[in-house]
């Protein structure tokens, strides 16, 4: 016999807005924004259940509970959630890092599963950190902890930096 359907609803605010904060303002103030909830969260934050928790210059945490609706078919969090939330952390940490106007996007992600999360396993912390920012590409890490701060998960990322072209005019 098939259990009854669960269902999950979640809302967003207009990501365009924090989009144009970033063309306008340092990394570091946008992110910081983002945490105090002045500017809306990115989509993806809501549809994966992610919260971020603290911000400073080349660190960034994130936070979230695992819920079923994480799970895939063996009854574990599936990977495609550390590695979402580990390449949010590492591209996060970077975007701290950053100049108004400069974007970037993740060239490769490597990770590393080390133990199984399940909704036993308490809330999951994850910081990402800049070991490296050069003029066209940066290196981050991510580390996933559960409570009792034992290692569930890493990532190490090369980002490439997006700088507007001279005499472009950014915002």
């Amino acid at each position: 016999m098939i259990e009854p359907t669960r269902e999950r609803t979640y809302s967003w605010g207009d990501p365009s807005l924090s989009a144009g904060a970033a063309r306008t303002s340092a990394g570091l103030e946008v992110m910081q924004a983002l945490a105090r909830g002045e500017l809306p969260a990115p989509p993806i934050i809501a549809t994966m259940g992610f919260e971020l928790d603290s911000v400073e210059a080349g660190r960034v945490q994130f936070s979230f509970d695992p819920a079923e609706y994480h799970y895939n078919p063996i009854g574990s969090v599936h990977g495609g959630v550390y590695a979402t939330l580990l390449d949010s952390a590492t591209g996060c940490a970077v975007h701290t890092m950053l100049p108004a106007g400069v974007g970037y996007t993740s060239l490769d992600l490597t990770v590393k599963f080390l133990r199984p999360i399940t909704v036993d396993t308490g809330r999951v912390r994850c910081i990402g950190t800049v070991p490296h920012l050069g003029g066209r590409t940066a290196l981050a890490q991510a580390e996933l902890r559960d409570p009792a701060d034992r290692l569930l998960g890493t990532a190490v990322s090369s980002i490439l930096l997006i700088r507007p072209q001279p005499g472009t005019q950014v915002g």
